[in-house]
């Protein structure tokens, strides 16, 4: 198998958003989906991005960003929360297999971030290991509220945008990366019913002109 260049940053979030506008637009190509695929990276994988969203079943990335096998390594749990093992995980995307993207994925109707809201106006927090999802997510309801944000939508986007923060303050390789030109890190805010991503927060693209 031939050795595939590592696209840019900034190509990297182009290819992610033309596979977008394909699935918007009823006109997905399912790239890199046949038996052919699966032999040539049966041996090794090059991901060109790391996706980290929410478990959300309506979120399958490959689907919704028309990418095939190999294309995405993906990281999800409830909320993408920046959990020690999901650190652990994007790092292992960025630094061993040189993906030259990482994108947070939030999106409308998140029920993490609902039972957050819950929780910060006194309702009943969830029992079990669901509560610490919850406790995970609640600073960013605190921090939009303390904004003047109260909006669903504008909630979403402080808790990407938080995320996305969060991941290069823990993170030396990442933020390093970044600080090279090496790495892009972004958020996307999706919407279920349309079925876009949107840009709501970016560390080192340079040409955030073009993401829209």
């Amino acid at each position: 198998m031939s050795e595939i260049p590592t696209p840019t940053p900034d190509d990297a979030f182009e290819m992610l958003l033309a596979g977008n506008h394909r699935f918007v637009a009823s006109s997905p190509e399912h790239p890199n989906q046949d038996a052919a695929r699966r032999a040539e990276t049966a041996p090794a994988q090059n991901p060109f991005a790391v996706l980290f969203g929410c478990s959300d079943s309506r979120l399958a990335a490959e689907i919704i960003f028309d990418q095939g096998i190999g294309d995405l390594f993906v990281v999800r749990n409830a909320g993408h929360v920046a959990s020690a093992e999901a650190l652990g995980s994007i790092e292992y995307g960025v630094t061993v297999l040189d993906c030259p993207l990482v994108v947070v994925l939030g999106h409308d109707s998140c029920g993490a971030i609902a039972a957050a809201r819950t929780a910060v106006d006194g309702g009943r927090v969830p029992a079990g290991f669901v509560r610490d999802i919850v406790e995970r997510v609640a600073p960013s309801v605190l921090a939009a509220r303390a904004a003047g944000s109260e909006q669903p939508e504008e909630i979403l986007t402080e808790h990407v945008r938080h995320t996305v923060d969060l991941l290069l303050e823990r993170s030396r390789a990442l933020a390093d990366r970044v600080a090279a030109g090496r790495l892009a890190v972004v958020g996307l805010s999706y919407r279920l019913a349309d079925g876009t991503a949107q840009l709501v927060g970016s560390h080192g693209l340079s040409r955030t002109d073009r993401a829209r």
